[in-house]
């Protein structure tokens, strides 16, 4: 078998299992900052995220397709592992900034409700 297809098979099955867990875990913790931000509102806060769970899912599943292809020969297993561990990596570090970028906004909006700014 083409060491490419084997690349693309385990590189789409390790992004599709790390997007899902990690949008499982960010779904089941954002609640307690959404229903706080949205004043006790559980119907809203989990409404929201919801849809923030969808568009996290849509984001990440489509850039880890789109970035899917590997340009570069792959001769053996070191190559096969180096380019994984690449484009992997990659998405893992997407993931991380993704995440960061959410608890930005829950706690900018966080504060303005607290503050009324």
């Amino acid at each position: 078998m083409d060491k490419h297809v084997i690349a693309y098979s385990i590189y789409l099955m390790v992004t599709l299992i790390l997007t899902i867990l990690v949008g499982r875990t960010l779904f089941r913790n954002g609640r307690i900052f959404l229903r706080d931000i949205f004043h006790g509102n559980l119907e809203l806060a989990e409404s929201v995220d919801k849809l923030l769970l969808v568009g996290y899912y849509l984001v990440n599943m489509g850039y880890a397709i789109r970035t899917m292809s590997i340009s570069m020969q792959i001769a053996d297993n070191r190559q096969l592992m180096e380019v994984l561990s690449l484009k992997i990596g990659v998405i893992i570090l997407i993931l991380g900034a993704m995440h960061f970028f959410n608890m930005f906004i829950f706690f900018k909006l966080r504060k303005r409700e607290q503050y009324g700014l």
